[in-house]
C-alpha cells in the first residue's frame, strides 16, 4: 500500500491553517502545519512533504523567499496562498518556483482540485511507467519530469520556472501558432491580458538560451503570437 499523501500547510493565521488542515484530512491526506518559516523547516527536516501550501505574507521569512528555497533545494511542489489578486504577483510567484497560486478567500474544493492536479502531474509518469517523460527536438532534450533542458553535448541549460513552462507549452504544441493569451493560460491558469507582454520578455530570454538558431526554431507570428517550428519526439527515458 502507498503511504497517504503528506501535505504541509504553512500559514501564520490559525483560523486559515487549522480548518484547511482538517478539511484535507477528511479526504484521506496526512497534514502537518507550520505558522512560519522556522516551523516549516523543522517539519520538513522531520518528514518530507509531497506538497506544500504556503502563505505569501508572513512575519519573518515571507512565502516567496521560502518558495525559492523549496524550489532550489527540495524540489517539492508549492501552491502559494495570497490575499493579493494582482497578476504581476502571480508571475513573481511562478518565477520563484511555485507550481500554482490561489487567492484568498478561496473555495477549499478548488484548492483540493488543484492539489490533485499537481500531484497527478508529479507522480503519474513514474508510478505508471517508471520512466521520465522527455521531448527531443533539434539538438535538445527537455526532460519534463526533471524540469531540465540538456544539449546534445550533455551541457545543461538552467531555465526559470516560467521559461520551462513556456518551452513545455511549445514542445507539446509544435507547428501551431500560440497567442500570448494561450501561452499565459498554459503557464498561469489565472490569465490576465494586462500582463501579456511579459510573455515577450520570457521568450526573449528563452531564445538566448536556445542559441543562435532560436529565431528560426521559435518564430514570431506577427500580430498572432509565436510558432515553434521543430519536429518534436516525445519519449520516456
Amino acid at each position: 500500500m502507498h503511504d497517504p499523501t503528506h501535505i504541509l500547510v504553512v500559514d501564520d493565521h490559525a483560523d486559515i491553517r487549522d480548518p484547511l488542515a482538517a478539511y484535507l484530512r477528511r479526504y484521506g491526506m496526512q497534514v502537518s502545519t507550520a505558522a512560519n518559516g522556522e516551523e516549516m523547516r523543522t517539519q520538513l527536516a522531520a518528514r518530507r512533504a509531497d506538497l506544500i501550501i504556503l502563505d505569501v505574507m508572513m512575519p519573518g521569512e515571507d512565502g516567496l523567499t521560502l518558495c525559492r528555497h523549496v524550489y532550489e533545494h527540495l524540489g517539492i511542489p508549492v501552491i502559494l496562498l495570497t490575499a493579493v489578486a494582482d497578476s504581476a504577483d502571480r508571475i513573481v510567484g511562478l518565477e520563484m518556483g511555485a507550481d500554482d497560486y490561489i487567492v484568498k478567500p478561496f473555495e477549499p474544493r478548488e484548492l483540493l482540485a488543484r492539489i490533485r492536479v499537481i500531484l497527478r502531474r508529479v507522480q503519474e509518469p513514474r508510478s505508471r511507467r517508471g520512466r521520465e517523460q522527455a521531448y527531443t527536438f533539434e539538438q535538445w532534450c527537455l526532460n519534463a519530469s526533471r524540469h531540465e533542458l540538456q544539449a546534445q553535448d550533455g551541457d545543461r541549460v538552467e531555465l526559470s520556472p516560467v521559461e520551462f513552462r513556456l518551452l513545455l507549452a511549445f514542445v507539446e504544441h509544435p507547428n501551431r501558432v500560440l497567442s500570448r493569451d494561450q501561452l499565459l493560460a498554459l503557464i498561469d491558469r489565472d490569465n490576465d491580458q494586462v500582463f501579456d507582454r511579459s510573455v515577450d520578455s520570457h521568450i526573449s530570454r528563452l531564445r538566448k538560451k536556445l542559441g543562435d538558431d532560436s529565431r528560426q526554431l521559435l518564430r514570431t507570428a506577427w500580430g498572432n503570437g509565436y510558432l515553434f517550428t521543430a519536429a518534436v519526439e516525445q519519449r520516456y527515458l
